[in-house]
């Protein structure tokens, strides 16, 4: 893409995303959404393959449904409320068919099927975007809503998220695939404690982007794809495998890492909420 149509896709995304965090109205934040969705699929097609064009398209066709199922939901609610607003949204089926269709438009299991697909037929630049920004805004909803949503929902999606996320990463040579479900799990913390402490979730989400960005420039900076390509990377530089291998465990949640502090906060809120069961589940 040359450089005046990058900037005008960036200044797409950026707007987009933007639009929707500051917006009050659904209609808005559905615009947002929109601008922000037709925005990235250029980026996502760069790469003139057969699986750049799959990806874009399934892509394209999830974040279609779900932005159809959030106006569907905001019509529903305006019926019964009269309202547009962000905040007003009651209606405990309007509540749920948001909820679901937030979940998708992050990748969240159990509509989380696309993601690892679509990352890994793009390049590793792009999968950052969608890791990251692309979370952003459909967060910021959740978190504006989270107090509406009944629990049972959030908190078996993030349940399932977090099982999906941890098994579906155990078998993958392919590291784009590997970040996705790494993606799919620390989105399940986020859901899980947005019931409870939404501030908690938006901390979370944040330090997982914090940590996942140095990953993608990393993997980017050394052109390694799978995890054969990383194991060979350590005789030409040490210093980047190294910090790759140690941000992972970062991103994994063990000790001594700062991904391991938003994760101990969780747990500490949910016990501290009687439900150590759920935490017993989330560990």
């Amino acid at each position: 893409i040359t450089p005046a149509p990058l900037t005008i896709v960036f200044l797409g995304i950026t707007i987009g995303t933007i639009m929707t965090m500051s917006s009050s109205n659904w209609l808005m934040a559905w615009i947002g959404l929109e601008l922000n969705m037709l925005a990235i699929l250029p980026i996502i097609s760069k790469p003139k393959t057969t699986r750049a064009s799959e990806a874009t398209t399934k892509y394209f066709l999830t974040q279609a449904i779900a932005s159809a199922m959030m106006l569907l939901s905001s019509t529903i609610n305006v019926w019964q409320t009269g309202s547009w607003s962000i905040l007003e949204l009651k209606n405990k089926f309007s509540t749920t068919i948001m909820a679901l269709s937030l979940m998708m438009k992050m990748g969240a299991a159990p509509i989380h099927f696309w993601l690892p697909e679509v990352l890994q037929g793009t390049t590793l630049q792009t999968a950052l975007l969608i890791t990251t920004w692309q979370k952003i805004a459909p967060v910021t909803l959740m978190y504006m809503i989270s107090n509406n949503i009944q629990p049972t929902i959030l908190v078996s999606a993030g349940i399932l998220s977090m099982i999906v996320g941890g098994l579906g990463g155990i078998n993958q040579t392919q590291l784009r695939k590997m970040m996705a479900y790494s993606s799919i799990n620390n989105l399940g913390w986020t859901i899980t404690i947005m019931a409870f402490s939404p501030n908690m979730a938006l901390m979370n989400i944040f330090t997982y982007i914090i940590m996942t960005t140095p990953i993608f420039l990393m993997m980017t900076n050394m052109s390694t794809k799978t995890l054969q390509n990383l194991s060979t990377t350590w005789t030409t530089s040490m210093t980047m495998t190294l910090s790759i291998a140690l941000l992972m465990l970062s991103t994994s949640g063990l000790p001594p890492f700062t991904g391991f502090m938003p994760k101990m906060l969780i747990l500490n809120e949910l016990i501290s909420q009687k439900l150590t069961t759920l935490a017993t589940l989330a560990i």
